[in-house]
């Protein structure tokens, strides 16, 4: 059996026609999409559901990527060691730094990846943490240890 087969894969992204999008073609790649349109509802839902991946935005209303990031990382039962891959305009320094810092498994510049390229990157960060047997990735909360 594929190890990719209904995968649960959670699109936070407020761009209402890109998270359309990216929630039509990660179904027709025979993912289980879920969604949320903000960082505070994203952060719940990724608690409950507990994802094998989340696409997350930056730059949106109630709570930013970046505090909804730094909140999931906080939580050690699940989301300290959730897969995150980031999608955003941002090609700021300190940006970057900051989600990579809080250990996201890539930052991709939206104008800078087409749905294929998407797709493989999931497909590849799954297969990764499948064949290591990760259900984590390399990060402590410098505030906790």
């Amino acid at each position: 059996m594929d190890p990719l087969n209904r995968k649960k894969i959670l699109v936070i992204e407020d761009d209402v026609p890109l998270r359309r999008v990216l929630v039509e073609k990660l179904g027709d790649e025979n993912f289980l999409v879920i969604e949320a349109d903000d960082g505070v509802s994203g952060l719940e839902i990724a608690l409950r559901e507990r994802p094998e991946l989340i696409l997350l935005d930056i730059f949106m209303p109630k709570m930013d990527g970046i505090t909804m990031l730094t909140h999931l990382r906080g939580d050690a039962d699940w989301g300290r060691n959730a897969s995150v891959l980031v999608l955003t305009n941002s090609t700021d320094a300190d940006t970057i730094a900051r989600v990579t810092g809080l250990g996201a498994a890539d930052f991709l510049i939206k104008s800078e990846w087409s749905l294929a390229d998407l797709v493989e990157r999931i497909r590849k960060e799954i297969r990764h943490r499948a064949a290591t047997g990760q259900n984590e990735v390399a990060w402590v909360n410098p505030a906790i240890g």
